[in-house]
């Protein structure tokens, strides 16, 4: 029987990664994109190449605006695990941050995310054993100057895997979040050679991450490995923050 997880942002390096790993675990998939259609479909034709016996659909939302989150609901059929890994980022001062950003932010990574899960949740329940997985951000730990608004969603999707890990845990719902570090991915392009290298210096294992690094977490998560894990904010950061 096959097992079918949705992975929100799978367009991303991050979502990529992790939509390859999982599939390796047997996963057919559900793949959503709001922008980047070329980089989804590369992945969808990448997938059905090597997992022929796997079923991958592809779907397009935009988590900020309410209307088309609700049209979500109707294009997932069967599902036991969501992953969301889509991301806004907000490099601004909170003074230069307008009430727009900061709701399109918010719906982006807290409220849409929330409204689907609960609107999914007896579908999740069909399951003995289902999983969430928020990926969440160093960041949402520690905060960051210059993304004040960025670091407190974030801060928002760990408080609420660790309140929803308690209400949903006696339907069999493992929930759980993954907070990582420096990822080399184009979100991070921003800094130039200098900046990095002193970051790279400062985090204890003296190297930066890989998407792969977050994949490889998310599998063991939604493995029966994991089964016992929920309700936890997992960092993959080289040690940057403890």
């Amino acid at each position: 029987m096959k097992k079918f997880a949705c992975i929100f942002g799978a367009s991303g390096e991050i979502g990529q990664s992790i939509a390859l790993e999982m599939s390796t675990q047997g996963w057919s998939l559900y793949l959503h994109f709001h922008e980047n259609k070329l980089a989804v479909e590369k992945l969808y034709t990448h997938l059905q190449e090597l997992f022929p016996q796997q079923e991958f659909h592809v779907f397009q939302v935009d988590l900020g605006r309410n209307e088309d989150v609700s049209n979500v609901l109707a294009q997932l059929f069967e599902v036991q695990a969501i992953i969301f890994a889509s991301g806004q980022a907000l490099y601004q001062l909170l003074e230069d941050t307008s009430l727009q950003d900061m709701e399109s932010v918010w719906r982006t990574h807290v409220q849409s995310p929330m409204f689907i899960i609960g609107q999914l949740a007896s579908k999740l329940r069909r399951f003995n054993t289902s999983y969430i997985v928020f990926i969440g951000s160093i960041w949402g730990e520690t905060g960051a100057a210059g993304e004040t608004v960025y670091s407190a969603v974030k801060g928002a999707q760990h408080a609420f895997i660790k309140a929803y890990a308690k209400e949903a845990g006696s339907s069999g719902v493992r929930v759980n979040a993954i907070a990582p570090g420096y990822i080399d991915t184009k979100m991070n392009e921003s800094l130039d050679e200098y900046e990095r290298e002193i970051i790279e210096n400062d985090i204890p294992l003296k190297q930066i991450g890989k998407p792969q690094d977050v994949a490889n977490l998310v599998s063991f998560l939604t493995s029966e490995k994991a089964d016992y894990i929920t309700g936890q904010v997992l960092s993959v950061n080289g040690g940057w923050y403890i």
